[in-house]
């Protein structure tokens, strides 16, 4: 029987192997891009809705600008209305 291989190591590799990095550094890499990649879309629009708020913009500034980052977002998301992402950050 043989031993399974995790996705996320045969990627660490290839990133240490192209990159130069060390193993351990292309290992912490590939965790962060995939914690980055695991992120629910209400937890995105949660912490985007933060960070915009934190630079001054105003609620229909952020919540247009979220939608359209939504659209790009390589994890797709559902379309979401300005409304409906409201109810994400204020419930």
């Amino acid at each position: 029987m043989s031993e399974a291989v995790d996705p996320s190591d045969e990627l660490a590799e290839q990133v240490s192997r192209t990159t130069g990095l060390s193993p351990e550094d292309a290992r912490r890499v590939v965790a962060d891009v995939l914690a980055y990649f695991t992120e629910t879309t209400e937890e995105y629009v949660r912490r985007r809705h933060r960070e915009l708020q934190t630079y001054g913009a105003r609620n229909d500034e952020i919540f247009e600008r979220l939608g359209a980052e939504l659209r790009h977002w390589p994890v797709r998301s559902p379309e979401l209305s300005a409304r409906q992402l409201r109810r994400i950050v204020y419930g």
